[in-house]
């Protein structure tokens, strides 16, 4: 559906590479320091990057993205800085994918269409939403298909077996398969039962499988990425920048952060 996500992850599979997902709020530590993060994030090694779009309850996230969510709804960032952001980012760099990662709410507010249309023009490559049933995605499923827009699935251990089976039927993009039942920035994950479980739900979906939630360094991503495709991490990295005292200490920091996570990843 989306030709950048389609086309990064061939190329990481003809390269055996296991891919690289850093996740950012948008507007934290500073509305300026949105865009050269996320070019610093690249430029570090990123496959693949995740925005984060600032939601008042923001049920899915831990302590450290619920305030740095906080941090950026006082600023005030909306959906609208989010496009900004990525339009920006795009001048400079139109091949490296970006999905938004957030919650049903704005959407429903702005209206299917119309957040699908302002999407694809700011050059958004897929939407992860965390409270929307897959049951009830069909709608807004086909408003971003017809903007060239995946809408991703996320499965977790609680995940019944037929509806993981639906999920991996219509996943788009990729599956963002959480590695415990719980919030963001926990540090709990069964790598047995991650195994099985990622290991199921890469034999039945035909679009690659990224593990996030509980991955915070090198070693936890190496781990997590001899299991999936590759792995997605957040809050370690939020928590990272969120002392920067410019924009370019921001950019520094993501990219000192995540460039060991891509050596980790890439040693045999």
């Amino acid at each position: 559906m989306s030709h950048r996500i389609d086309i990064r992850f061939a190329a990481l599979k003809n390269a055996g590479r296991k891919a690289l997902v850093p996740f950012i709020t948008a507007g934290d530590p500073a509305k300026e320091a949105t865009v050269p993060v996320l070019h610093a994030l690249v430029a570090a090694g990123a496959d693949l990057l995740e925005l984060g779009v600032p939601f008042s309850d923001p049920m899915a996230d831990g302590p450290v993205i619920q305030r740095s969510s906080e941090r950026a709804l006082a600023r005030g960032v909306g959906t609208d800085y989010v496009f900004e952001c990525v339009r920006e980012f795009r001048q400079r760099d139109d091949v490296t994918p970006v999905v938004l990662m957030g919650y049903l709410n704005p959407i429903e507010m702005r209206g299917h269409d119309r957040y699908a249309r302002d999407a694809a023009e700011a050059g958004v490559d897929g939407v992860l939403l965390v409270d929307l049933p897959p049951e009830e995605a069909g709608p807004l499923r086909a408003a971003f298909n017809a903007h060239g827009i995946a809408l991703i699935s996320l499965a977790a251990p609680t995940t019944s077996p037929e509806r993981l089976a639906r999920l991996a039927a219509e996943a788009q993009g990729y599956v963002y398969y959480v590695s415990f039942a719980g919030v963001t920035g926990a540090d709990r994950i069964d790598v047995a039962d991650v195994a099985l479980r990622a290991g199921n739900l890469r034999a039945m979906a035909a679009v690659p499988v990224l593990i996030g939630f509980g991955i915070r360094d090198a070693v936890s991503a190496a781990t997590m990425s001899r299991l999936a495709d590759g792995v997605v991490v957040g809050s370690a990295l939020v928590e990272t920048i969120a002392a920067a005292r410019s924009p370019d200490d921001a950019a520094k920091l993501a990219a000192d952060f995540l460039a060991p996570l891509r050596l980790a990843l890439d040693t045999p």
